[in-house]
């Protein structure tokens, strides 16, 4: 038997402060808060995928984890609807919350195509790219 992986159920991102990266994540990206397990621990759901948040202090009996699970050490890009194929939303929502945008909009190429993306960092310093099919040939 030959393994074919069909999709990303979820990440777990290591944070120096759990409540403040959910914030953050609830306050710019829209995600949706939820506890969940035996130790109350938080995730951030989106669309049919979360993001497990981590406190940096858990040990690995605590919250079996990478090896080298730190704060900032991920990369991570999230879709969004963007019907008009025009970035200048995302500018204004991400703008109008103070967050600095690093870079962007930029054309670049997504898993199914290219994709307009903008780039700003989580408070633990993860790069988030926050990205729109929408607008090019790859919708």
């Amino acid at each position: 038997m030959t393994l074919a992986v069909s999709a990303l159920d979820h990440l777990v991102l290591t944070c120096r402060d759990v409540e403040e990266s959910a914030a953050w994540y609830a306050r710019v990206l829209g995600m949706q808060r939820e506890a969940f397990g035996p130790h109350g621990r938080v995730s951030m759901r989106f669309g049919a995928q979360k993001l497990n948040l981590r406190p940096c202090e858990a040990t690995q009996e605590a919250w079996f984890s990478g090896v080298n699970s730190v704060p900032g050490a991920q990369d991570l890009c999230f879709l969004v609807a963007d019907p008009a194929g025009h970035p200048e939303a995302t500018l204004a929502h991400l703008r109008d919350l103070g967050v600095a945008v690093e870079l962007g909009p930029v054309p670049k190429e997504g898993a199914r195509g290219p994709i307009n993306s903008v780039y700003v960092r989580d408070p633990d310093g993860n790069l988030v790219e926050i990205s729109s099919y929408a607008g090019t040939t790859a919708g």
